[in-house]
């Protein structure tokens, strides 16, 4: 079907592709804006898309804008646009499709929110945002800027904005154990032990089980090379026949071996037993380097049947960057299996990517927190097992800004170096 020139509004949705200049260079509805002239973007259509060009500007700002009437309060709306660029270095922040809400008489209301979670799809970036209306709100205005890429040049086209149902809550029951074997003297009564105590404090139904970080060497009084197995290995097998039983995922810390090399490794089983995916520590103490373990150097997520995952170890959750990078790419619950560490830190880890933290420690409480900060369910006791019901479709505002998930995955300056 040929879409050029489609364009269809109602109160309830818009869909635009193949863009045409008007009389004035703008295609109907759309209008351009820049906080000063000085600054502002050049702007055209370039083969049926939107453009916007930095055209040299070191301090360029400004987009293509279009306004929407006829918004419900409350209600939940889609926005999705697809974007190529080039000379745009640091498209995460240089490029900002946004909503901005407005009441009738055009006033700001709530928080311009940003559309932040970009799929790519062949030579084309796709962005979408499913957003609540803010109350009062009976206006917004869609808008594509481009700031301070002098160089850059942004296309868009096959853009909606429609009205959705409001999305599904997404209940999932979340269990993390608080256990420290004693005296065990080998790695397989270890695991046994944290095996036994799964079954006997944690019910049936449950879709996550959290274990500590080492559960290999707690106990066993040997050394990290003494307990170090690959990955799949037998602990990993073990893990994976009490997973397919409990029809859950379970993530755990061990000891990795690869040839001459080990690493402090989460892994994460599905509900099949079957091995997800593991995470090699980034962030090593001194102990863990002078005790031969090297760091690894990725951040990986894992997709689930439920939602995005993401895994950190201990020493992790003293550094901002990991907790960062899972978030960056859609982490929406943060799995740390941890021996000790600061609890603040922690949940300053999940106030400011805004995402679910559930620990299990040693010398480190074992919790589920919210986006918020705050414990939802503790085990302050050897054996016993925190565990809550969270919903990962539940939205947390900030009361003043809005909501900062999204604006702190545009917002986050990643290009700026310390020297």
């Amino acid at each position: 079907m040929n879409l050029a020139g489609l364009l269809f509004a109602s109160a309830l949705a818009i869909v635009q592709s193949g863009f045409v200049a008007g009389p004035n260079g703008a295609p109907q509805g759309w209008r351009t804006w820049s906080p000063r002239e000085e600054i502002a973007p050049r702007f055209f259509v370039d083969h049926g898309a939107l453009t916007v060009s930095g055209n040299g500007h070191a301090g360029v700002y400004g987009g293509w804008e279009y306004p929407v009437s006829a918004i419900e309060t409350g209600a939940w709306y889609r926005f999705v646009g697809h974007y190529r660029c080039t000379g745009v270095p640091h498209e995460s922040w240089q490029i900002l499709p946004r909503i901005d809400w407005r009441t009738s008489e055009g006033n700001r209301v709530g928080q311009i929110d940003f559309v932040y979670k970009t799929v790519r799809e062949g030579d084309w970036n796709k962005v979408t945002a499913e957003i609540q209306a803010p109350q009062n709100a009976s206006r917004a205005i869609l808008q594509l800027y481009l700031f301070n890429a002098p160089q850059g040049v942004v296309w868009w086209n096959d853009i909606s904005f429609e009205q959705v149902p409001q999305p599904a809550p997404r209940p999932i029951t979340v269990a993390s154990l608080n256990l420290r074997p004693q005296s065990t003297e080998s790695s397989a009564e270890s695991v046994r032990q944290f095996i036994a105590a799964v079954d006997r404090v944690i019910p049936g139904k449950t879709d996550v089980i959290l274990l500590p970080e080492g559960i290999t060497v707690i106990g066993t009084g040997r050394k990290y090379v003494d307990v170090a197995e690959p990955i799949p290995g037998p602990t990993t097998e073990r893990l994976g026949e009490l997973a397919k039983k409990r029809s859950s995922y379970i993530a755990a810390g061990i000891y990795e071996r690869e040839g001459a090399t080990i690493y402090n490794t989460a892994v994460l089983l599905d509900r099949h037993g079957e091995l997800v995916g593991k995470y090699r520590k980034v962030y090593l103490p001194v102990a863990e380097i002078d005790g031969g373990l090297t760091p690894g150097n990725e951040y990986p997520v894992f997709r689930t049947d439920f939602g995005t995952v993401g895994l950190m170890i201990c020493y992790d959750v003293m550094y901002p960057e990991p907790a960062q990078a899972l978030a960056r790419q859609g982490a929406e619950i943060l799995l740390l299996p941890i021996w000790g560490g600061d609890e603040t830190l922690a949940k300053a880890r999940a106030i400011e990517n805004k995402v679910f933290l559930i620990a299990s420690g040693y010398d480190h409480p074992t919790y589920v927190m919210d986006p918020d900060g705050q414990r939802i369910a503790s085990a302050p006791a050897n054996g016993t097992v925190a565990i809550a019901t969270i919903d990962l479709s539940k939205r947390y505002l900030d009361r003043e800004l809005g909501e900062m998930r999204a604006r702190r995955v545009k917002e986050s300056r990643v290009d700026v170096k310390v020297h």
